[in-house]
């Protein structure tokens, strides 16, 4: 378990993103030569496709999403998530990024 993150972006909020500033919760890692970005979203969306690939072009994107206790739950590319089971919230480098 870890510390909740604050909650992500609606997926109306992201569907809408047409040159405003937003602000989101992600990390970019680097592990085993792949470099990807973890996005925090929403419980409900975590399994949505949405514009996150046009925040970080060229990365494979994994979805984080938390439920009230902070448990996260990871979607994604199954290696990534695999591997991102294993690391304590508290060790992934987490930043708030603003897209205009």
């Amino acid at each position: 378990m870890g510390r909740p993150l604050q909650g992500g972006p609606s997926f109306r909020e992201l569907e809408e993103f047409k040159g405003e500033e937003m602000r989101i919760q992600a990390a970019v890692v680097k592990e085993q030569r792949v470099t990807f970005a973890i996005v925090v979203v929403k419980r409900h969306l975590i399994q949505s496709t949405f514009r996150a690939r046009t925040l970080f072009p060229g990365m494979p994107i994994v979805l984080m999403a938390q439920d009230g206790r902070g448990t996260p739950t990871y979607y994604g590319t199954r290696d990534i998530v695999k591997f991102l089971s294993r690391v304590p919230l508290r060790a992934i480098p987490w930043k708030t990024y603003t897209f205009s």
